[in-house]
């Protein structure tokens, strides 16, 4: 049984219809590779999953379940976390502190109570440990490279061990190392048994760390293959129009 099934899906802003009765599967331990031209309804996909727009129809299933995401924390509780592409972290805060962002640790003293900052870092330590990333809790956001800044977004999602991570252009505007980085994390999640989907322009990218890859056009889904069954020349052909479907 697939861990996430997406049936049917539409969404329409007043007379434009970004989704087009989509479909998808995602299993555990499973990286899928979702691409296509700006515009093709990627983001807006990711945004229904993840709980930011409601579907104007279909059905979204997790584990078998149908549910409905009215609003981003719907998503949460059940078990799926997005890593948005700006990453949404305070460049004033610590890693440690990004981490916990809205979901901060407390102690009690008497009758007041505390931000209990050493649990915090001592369980961000812990999340980059396991995601095997150098960033450190007490660092500030401001002085990371853009793949410690990845690594801080992801340690954020499996602060709630999520079932599912949506990743959106995370490699986008980083160096060739820090690319290195995000992907090793990407195999990082998969290797412990979680479902990723990868928006993403880089096929490269793509290629190494996904299993499958599924291409949307003008708000429908024109492909889902196995990466062992395409090429990058194929989806290249999918994405700009010059191959109908596959």
């Amino acid at each position: 049984m697939s861990l996430l099934e997406i049936r049917s899906i539409t969404k329409n802003f007043g007379a434009i219809h970004a989704l087009q009765g989509v479909d998808l599967d995602v299993a555990r331990g499973e990286a899928v590779g979702l691409m296509g031209d700006n515009g093709a309804g990627k983001s807006t996909l990711m945004k229904i999953v993840a709980g930011n727009f409601l579907p104007t129809s279909g059905k979204i299933r997790i584990e078998g379940n149908s549910v409905e995401f009215h609003k981003p924390i719907d998503a949460r509780e059940a078990g799926v976390e997005i890593v948005y592409q700006d990453l949404a972290l305070c460049d004033n805060l610590t890693a440690g502190a990004n981490v916990f962002l809205g979901r901060e640790l407390k102690k009690r003293a008497g009758p007041f109570s505390m931000l209990d900052y050493a649990a915090m870092y001592r369980r961000a330590g812990e999340l980059f440990t396991e995601l095997r990333s150098e960033t450190r809790p007490r660092d500030l956001v401001r002085q990371m490279s853009g793949g410690q800044r990845q690594a801080v977004a992801i340690a954020r999602t499996r602060l709630s061990d999520p079932k599912l991570v949506l990743m959106d252009e995370p490699t986008a505007a980083i160096s060739v190392r820090q690319v290195k980085e995000v992907l090793a994390l990407i195999h990082q999640l998969k290797d412990t048994g979680h479902a990723v989907i990868l928006v993403s322009h880089r096929m490269p990218d793509v290629f190494e760390v996904c299993d499958r890859v599924a291409v949307l056009r003008r708000g429908a889904k024109v492909a889902d293959k196995r990466i062992s069954e395409t090429t990058p020349e194929e989806v290249t052909g999918l994405i700009i129009g010059a191959i109908e479907a596959a």
